[in-house]
């Protein structure tokens, strides 16, 4: 079973361990490699990215990310998102993996019942994408919390 900890990143099958944010790549790669492969990758504005597949789900992790706007103090520092995605032959059911949030099996469900189910917590650092009617969820994103920025100061 995956668990996603909005705010502080994804508990590990198997009792591997947690991938949190901040935590190094090499740090990252060594708990996921525990479990099953892992593969270097890219990403737009990522420093790093590595994938990793295991029973029916891809894993897929990214770190020493820079603001899009080129604002050097919302730059993210380690593991910055991490993202589960299923394999397209195994949406027409549960996946044979739970994926927690909220103790809700995001991937158990039809998409419908699992939204439902977590409308009322909303985590801002958790996307689900949308879906149609009756299908189950094909991946789930959860990001590094926002950077609370200062205030700005009248001169």
């Amino acid at each position: 079973m995956f668990e996603l900890l909005p705010g502080t990143g994804l508990v590990l099958p198997r009792q591997v361990g947690v991938l949190s944010f901040g935590m190094s790549e090499r740090d990252a790669q060594w708990a996921v490699a525990s479990l099953a492969d892992v593969r270097e990758s890219w990403a737009c504005g990522a420093g790093w990215a590595f994938t990793a597949a295991w029973d029916g789900l891809e894993l897929s992790a990214f770190g020493d990310c820079e603001d899009r706007q080129g604002r050097s103090e919302l730059d993210r520092n380690g593991l910055a998102s991490v993202a589960l995605h299923r394999w397209p032959e195994t949406l027409t059911g549960p996946s044979a993996v739970p994926v927690v949030l909220d103790g809700v099996d995001v991937f158990g469900y039809p998409a419908a019942e699992v939204l439902d189910a977590l409308a009322p917590a909303g985590h801002p650092s958790v996307w689900l994408p949308p879906v149609s009617s009756g299908s189950y969820l094909r991946e789930v994103w959860v990001r590094c919390p926002p950077i609370d920025r200062p205030a700005p100061t009248r001169a």
